[in-house]
């Protein structure tokens, strides 16, 4: 098959790339000219050059492929307007070019995340159907692209994955995690349990494109998601073992996160990259559970979690060193 990833220079898509080829697919990528290429080189893909707000790259990209994952997104932004214009204007430019240039289109599959319908409110994992209360505007803009989605599934075959917490090798943001970690010193927010699904990214991309492939996920979206729901002592232990040394777990109170990112969020108006916490992360911090359930996945197309949290987190520590981020 031929294959259109968008996204595929940053994490989960150069994985989601990476799956692809190992699969014998046709893998053609959307990207910049300015796109920091590293995890793509020597690969066999076909590059068409541009974004989500060029017409002319759209159509090149979206014509005579069979399947369009479409993972390219904002994650970090200085303004509201941009989470909005890269998130869930961008999908619908895509979403409109399909129609347009390939109204024959096997599967457009749609990689959104669970903040765009937020948290849990108990130690019950919300399922697929539970109404959307995303709390920041990166969460509200996924909603919003998932929205677009949903108004042309009854013209293209649309599947959205949502997807938790997502670690692994090639990560830059849970990775600040592991480096505190490794200096001797595990931050823990607030007093109460805190309860996290996580998944490591190659559990992910399998689970991305089973969903894909599934004649069942046809107008549906799903939890890619961990089996099991872990605390951050447990994530803390595991990497202890991992690392063989321990770390010193010292309390935040809700309140200090929230004077962190206001410090953070001031200085980054000095700096032309957004801050790594600001008011609306440390919102998302403070929440007790964003866990969601994995049953739906595992019904439809027989999707499980095959990576334990232990093994991921060795596989990720490993990748780092190697690489001499830690």
């Amino acid at each position: 098959m031929k294959v259109l990833v968008t996204g595929g220079t940053g994490f989960v898509g150069s994985h989601l790339v990476d799956l692809l080829l190992q699969k014998k697919h046709e893998v053609r990528c959307l990207i910049r000219k300015s796109s920091d290429t590293k995890w793509l080189k020597d690969k066999p893909i076909e590059f068409v050059y541009g974004d989500l707000f060029d017409e002319n790259a759209l159509r090149e990209a979206v014509s005579g492929v069979d399947y369009i994952y479409h993972s390219a997104g904002v994650t970090k932004a200085k303004t509201k307007e941009e989470y909005y214009r890269g998130n869930a204007t961008g999908t619908k430019n895509i979403l409109q070019a399909t129609l347009q240039h390939n109204p024959k289109l096997k599967r457009f599959v749609h990689i959104s995340s669970q903040a765009a319908v937020g948290p849990s409110e108990s130690r019950t994992p919300i399922a697929e159907d539970r109404p959307a209360n995303p709390l920041t505007t990166y969460g509200k803009s996924k909603w919003q692209a998932e929205e677009e989605c949903h108004r042309v599934m009854g013209k293209l075959p649309v599947t959205i994955v949502r997807p938790p917490v997502v670690y692994g090798e090639r990560d830059k943001d849970v990775f600040e995690f592991f480096n505190t970690y490794r200096k001797g010193l595990q931050p823990m927010v607030g007093f109460s349990e805190k309860l996290v699904s996580m998944i490591h990214v190659v559990d992910l991309v399998r689970g991305i494109v089973m969903a894909g492939e599934s004649e069942k996920s046809v107008g549906q979206t799903y939890f890619i998601t961990s089996t099991r729901q872990h605390g951050w002592e447990e994530i803390g232990e595991a990497t202890r073992k991992v690392m063989n040394k321990g770390a010193l777990r010292i309390r935040l109170p809700e309140f200090v996160v929230y004077v962190i990112a206001a410090f953070a969020e001031f200085f980054s108006l000095f700096s032309s990259k957004p801050a790594l916490i600001n008011f609306e992360k440390a919102r998302d911090m403070v929440q007790d559970y964003w866990t969601c359930d994995a049953s739906k996945a595992k019904r439809d197309f027989g999707f499980e979690q095959e990576i334990s949290l232990e093994e991921g987190i060795r596989r990720t520590v490993e990748w780092y060193v190697e690489m001499k981020w830690l």
